[in-house]
């Protein structure tokens, strides 16, 4: 299949996206490209018989739609902007598995979506100086004591730019994801700070160029920061906000939700409090709750275990899944876990609770950038 044909076919459908993308995922999944479905698309109802007639209009018209599609990619490939769809590896893996993820994402950066650990941190606009306390000291301790973390978070003001800008300075590499195309930015004001997510980190984003900072985009960014990532973490809300609105996301998806409490007259705690009330969210009050809710142990936890002699395993002492991991690193070594969970057809969860397992047990060490590495 043609790369740069299924790139242009995958911006095509993404623009019918508005009414249709359950519609479209179902079709994609079941034909395995957007190539396929666009093959496919004055046929629709002998692959889906119940598809919608809206749907079944909008691809027997895909001219115009194609034509954009072609602007767009001349646009990205002559900006440095990197087009990802549903069925490159290189695509979110963790995105990839919920029921309404984006067909193509736009992406300008360095950082691998699928390390073994992605958390987002998400709250209030109006953040306070006790949430920026929060941040700093959460980042901060979670550098020392688990260094590979994946931060994600909106460029939003508020709560989000201080996640960014802390990731930053502690040289975790951190992702915003936008709410309109990538030849704007929005707001203006955080532009030196994106900048240097670039390079460290980068913005991704579902919208093509032209796209605005429209109220409804935020509400659909939401769902890529939390299907990015295995936790959320709330820092400060009011009652309503994104930030409850994103939670919600990753809870429907199955994922981790955690909140820190506060003052039960602060009106910026009130959506945090109302969430673990509700058992909405784990309380966390610091870098060790969150690690110990993910069982996540740190670097140094783990180098002080192989020091005391923890002895390597042999091979038929390992489960079934942790022999797949380990045929596939001895046919290729040093692969990125989005590669890894291919090759094994393990999901990101399950993989990088059993490669944990096989750090520890001294089989696999984990290098920069979500490499895993089979010891000899």
């Amino acid at each position: 299949m043609n790369n740069d044909q299924e790139k242009l076919n995958a911006i095509a459908l993404t623009q019918l996206n508005y009414f249709s993308l359950a519609g479209l995922l179902e079709l994609y999944r079941k034909l395995g490209s957007a190539t396929a479905v666009v093959e496919h698309r004055n046929t629709i109802q002998e692959v889906i018989p119940d598809a919608s007639q809206h749907l079944i209009r909008a691809l027997q018209n895909l001219d115009e739609p194609l034509k954009r599609a072609e602007t767009e990619l001349e646009y990205d490939e002559k900006h440095g902007i990197q087009v990802f769809t549903l069925n490159d590896p290189h695509y979110p893996q963790r995105l990839k598995d919920v029921d309404d993820a984006p067909l193509v994402l736009f992406y300008k950066g360095t950082a691998d979506f699928n390390q073994s650990r992605v958390i987002a941190i998400v709250g209030t606009r109006h953040c306070t100086v006790y949430g920026q306390d929060i941040i700093r000291k959460l980042i901060t301790d979670l550098k020392t004591m688990c260094p590979h973390i994946l931060i994600i978070s909106g460029l939003a003001y508020g709560v989000d730019i201080n996640a960014h800008r802390q990731s930053l300075d502690n040289r975790y590499e951190t992702i915003g994801v936008l709410a309109h195309g990538l030849d704007r930015l929005y707001p203006s004001a955080h532009r030196d700070t994106a900048n240097k997510m670039i390079s460290q980190g980068g913005l991704i984003t579902e919208f093509l160029t032209q796209t605005k900072a429209e109220k409804i985009n935020f509400v659909r960014r939401n769902r890529i920061i939390a299907g990015m990532s295995d936790a959320t973490i709330l820092i400060e809300s009011a009652k309503k906000g994104g930030g409850l609105i994103t939670t919600g996301i990753a809870q429907s998806y199955g994922r981790d939700v955690f909140a820190f409490p506060g003052s039960v007259e602060a009106p910026y705690s009130a959506g945090c409090n109302y969430l673990i009330r509700d058992n909405g969210a784990g309380l966390i009050t610091g870098a060790d709750d969150l690690i110990k809710a993910m069982g996540w142990e740190t670097d140094a936890q783990l180098k002080k275990a192989q020091r005391q002699g923890i002895e390597r395993q042999i091979f038929p002492t390992l489960s079934p899944d942790e022999q797949t991991i380990v045929r596939a690193l001895k046919e290729e070594n040093d692969i990125q876990i989005n590669f890894l969970t291919i090759r094994t057809g393990l999901t990101i969860s399950k993989l990088t609770a059993l490669l944990f397992e096989l750090e520890m047990k001294g089989v696999v060490r984990e290098l920069a950038g979500g490499v895993y590495h089979l010891m000899s």
